[in-house]
């Protein structure tokens, strides 16, 4: 079967920079704690890579911290602080913070009080993009950065974090990037790695594979990449729009990311939607990749103000540099036709 990967917010294929910096840095052999020739060489690695986080993130190396996870970055950056979100926020961030924000029907966030809030760069179910307050606390970025432009001296945050595997990188590496000066708890203590912010022997391979993703990456979003990407996007919001008129395209008049379509066929279960959407060869979500296996209506759509039907129906189709206009109209055909089948049941 000619399978198409439309899950792209879920997490992306690797890119081939990243996998060369990882082949290479399976051969340094050093522990990037000692002093000798190997461990200097080790060490060296890591300081690259950080240098290219930096670069592409508008960001001093001296801000950049390692950690295993944008999960266990969103702990670092939140705990004991006490700030408010959004519900809209994904579960790494609501896990730490009160959802006292208010989100209106178009998925934008009301801040009163950037300095006690926390805000995500762009939403990883609808795609609707966020205007950062100057001044906010923390910046959830891991589903913005790549896609649009970020950086972190001017996105006034104090914290933000991003995840390699959202933009080319391996799983199981994240980057924490932290405004100098500030006094966040250590989470991980020991040895002291990570300028004393996250104890640990680093993960030397997850490093160079996250660094050369940033800085592929940037480049990517200079050479104006994502365009072509929004028009793939539009092409299906426009062959879906020619079904059924119940039929609901979440954030359309929002500033979105340029891959992300959040799609509502009511009274047709999103994890019915996404069975048979990969029977025929495609992969879907029905929801945040964190969230899949429970059967439950979308959080973030609720709090946007869809009703149980409505939120249970939704399905998520991000796009990436790789999808093809073929892949596209099959699936938008492939789509209309079950829908019209439960439709016809349905009557």
């Amino acid at each position: 079967m000619n399978r198409a990967y439309l899950d792209w917010n879920a997490t992306t294929p690797l890119r081939p920079a990243a996998r060369a910096a990882m082949v290479a840095a399976m051969d340094v052999v050093g522990n990037p704690s000692s002093v000798h020739g190997e461990g200097r060489a080790a060490k060296a690695l890591i300081e690259r890579a950080r240098g290219q986080v930096a670069a592409a993130c508008g960001a001093e190396a001296s801000d950049i911290v390692f950690v295993s996870s944008a999960t266990e970055g969103c702990a670092m950056a939140l705990s004991g602080r006490g700030l408010t979100c959004a519900p809209v926020e994904h579960e790494a961030v609501l896990a730490w913070c009160d959802r006292a924000l208010a989100v209106d029907a178009n998925g934008a966030i009301t801040v009163a009080d950037p300095g006690a809030s926390a805000v995500q760069l762009a939403n990883s179910e609808t795609g609707v993009v966020q205007a950062l307050p100057e001044g906010v606390a923390f910046c959830d970025a891991t589903q913005g950065f790549g896609k649009i432009p970020f950086a972190f001296e001017w996105s006034g945050a104090d914290v933000a974090v991003i995840s390699a595997h959202k933009f080319g990188g391996p799983k199981g590496v994240a980057a924490v990037l932290l405004r100098r000066g500030l006094d966040l708890p250590v989470l991980i203590k020991g040895g002291g790695q990570e300028m004393g912010r996250r104890s640990g022997t680093e993960n030397i391979i997850g490093i160079a594979g996250l660094g050369a993703a940033a800085q592929a990456a940037s480049e990517d979003l200079a050479n104006g990449i994502w365009d072509g990407v929004a028009e793939l996007r539009n092409i299906l919001e426009t062959a879906l729009e020619a079904s059924e008129k119940v039929t609901i395209l979440v954030g359309k008049d929002s500033l979105r990311l340029p891959n992300t379509s959040c799609i509502l066929a009511p009274g047709w279960k999103g994890e019915t939607q996404v069975m048979q959407m990969d029977l025929g060869g495609f992969a879907i979500s029905a929801g945040s990749a964190c969230s899949s296996g429970k059967v439950r209506a979308s959080a973030v759509l609720r709090a946007m103000g869809y009703d149980e039907d409505q939120a249970a129906s939704a399905i998520r189709v991000s796009l990436g540099p790789q999808t093809t206009r073929d892949e596209i109209e099959r699936f938008a055909d492939r789509w209309l036709a079950q829908e019209r089948k439960y439709r016809a049941k349905a009557v």
